[in-house]
């Protein structure tokens, strides 16, 4: 498996989790650390709307540079 995949792969489970997280509103997700600074700032709401945005950013980033042509 090339290099490139693996980070393809690793753009789009992370922004699968982010997406999930933001609709089904994982506590988990929600109440770790490094998000709850983000929650205490704007509210869960709109952390749930940061993350779902995030998430689609993250696949669509995957699935662009999947169908780029290596031009090496």
């Amino acid at each position: 498996m090339s290099p490139q995949y693996f980070v393809q792969g690793l753009f789009a489970l992370a922004g699968i989790v982010s997406i999930l997280a933001a609709v089904l509103n994982w506590d988990w997700f929600f109440n770790t650390q490094n998000v709850q600074f983000i929650v205490k700032n704007v509210g869960r709401k709109r952390a749930r709307l940061f993350y779902g945005i995030l998430g689609l950013i993250l696949v669509a980033t995957a699935i662009f540079f999947f169908f780029q042509k290596e031009s090496i």
